[in-house]
């Protein structure tokens, strides 16, 4: 994940979700699916003054309007695949828990305990997240902005409340809420381009070269981001001009070989591999492998397995097959199971389609009629 310098509200909200890196996900996975549902409108981007104003109350109001028409669709859906009344049961408790845990930051926030409400509300976060109750996830988060703004941490363009806006927009992709998903990703993106535009000018006695870096890389992780659920809804056109963006963004902030930036390569070329663009695609993974193994990246087992899958498409199968035994290695040294059994289904695949290729290139022998 992009290495963020943001103010420690959206910090603290980052870690408190708990999720996995971001560098930990070249493999595709599937995505939310579906057509498009109406336009759902976006508040304009203002500037508001520091301790909060009307530029920030649009945004506000949005994302708790965004949490309602779930509530309703997902306590039904809850109730109709429940796996049993035990499981039924231990949901039930820990969002009795998370209510009560809600309804204590409530009673500190009017006690003008601030400290304290903010401490309740990552548990309640934490707690949210380990039993998968997306409902109280996004309710929770609605809170945090709430507090923030309260206590004058937050305006419209903080980098804090863009990293709110894009945890949320990430949930509704998760649940398959495509136009509150698609209206939060444009949103961050746009407001932090308009930010950087407007940073350019100012000296850095004014704003820190710090404070410039940190929103750029929210910006790349913005696109980063808003390229996976492009890809996921099969979209690769525009999801490869998203990663090209964050790819320029992580070069020229983190370096080449930094973790990240390897990784982005790595997506790039799936973008371009899912057009039938193989030999642009073949660059970029060629690349990031090679810098991959230069750094002994965690994840090379997987950007190797990327590589072997795009010199597959490319028929260069003897080439493959070597990548894909190389990459097999590796993920059993990480005894990450899930990339061996996909590496493994890939190579079997391999065989498949190299014995097809040899019988439709193998030379027919054809006996001559005997001449009369």
């Amino acid at each position: 994940m992009y290495r963020l310098l943001s103010p420690s509200l959206g910090r603290g909200l980052l870690r408190a979700a708990g999720r996995r890196c971001r560098a930990c996900s070249v493999r595709l996975l599937p995505g939310p699916a579906g057509g498009r549902a109406p336009e759902v409108g976006v508040p304009a981007s203002r500037v508001a003054p520091r301790g909060g104003g009307p530029g920030l109350l649009p945004l506000l109001a949005a994302l708790a309007w965004f949490s309602r028409p779930a509530a309703a669709e997902e306590q039904e859906e809850e109730r109709q695949g429940a796996g049993g009344a035990a499981a039924e049961g231990a949901a039930d408790e820990a969002e009795a828990e998370i209510i009560q845990l809600l309804k204590r930051a409530k009673l500190s926030i009017m006690k003008d305990e601030p400290e304290e409400a903010e401490l309740i509300l990552h548990d309640a976060l934490r707690l949210a997240y380990q039993s998968d109750n997306r409902k109280a996830i996004t309710y929770t988060y609605d809170l945090m902005a709430n507090l923030a703004f309260i206590r004058g941490q937050l305006e419209n363009e903080d980098n804090a409340i863009i990293e709110i806006s894009l945890k949320l927009a990430s949930i509704y992709a998760a649940q398959n809420r495509q136009e509150f998903a698609l209206a939060g990703y444009e949103f961050c993106i746009s407001t932090l381009e308009e930010k950087i535009e407007r940073q350019k000018e100012l000296a850095e006695d004014i704003l820190s070269v710090e404070e410039k870096a940190s929103t750029h890389l929210l910006l790349g992780m913005c696109l980063d981001t808003y390229a996976r659920y492009l890809l996921f809804s099969k979209q690769p056109s525009q999801a490869q001009r998203m990663y090209e963006k964050a790819l320029q963004i992580s070069e020229e902030m983190l370096g080449e070989r930094h973790p990240q930036t390897i990784v982005l390569m790595s997506d790039l070329a799936t973008t371009l591999d899912a057009q039938g663009r193989f030999d642009e695609a073949c660059v970029y993974v060629q690349r990031a492998s090679d810098l991959a193994r230069q750094i002994e990246h965690p994840e090379l087992h997987m950007l190797l397995s990327n590589l072997a899958a795009i010199l597959m498409h490319r028929e260069r199968y003897a080439q493959a097959k070597e990548i894909y035994q190389e990459a097999l290695k590796q993920a059993e040294l990480k005894r990450d199971e899930v990339s061996i059994q996909h590496i493994r289904e890939e190579l079997a695949e391999l065989s498949r389609k190299r014995h097809f290729q040899q019988q439709r290139f193998s030379p027919v022998s054809v006996t001559p009629k005997s001449m009369a």
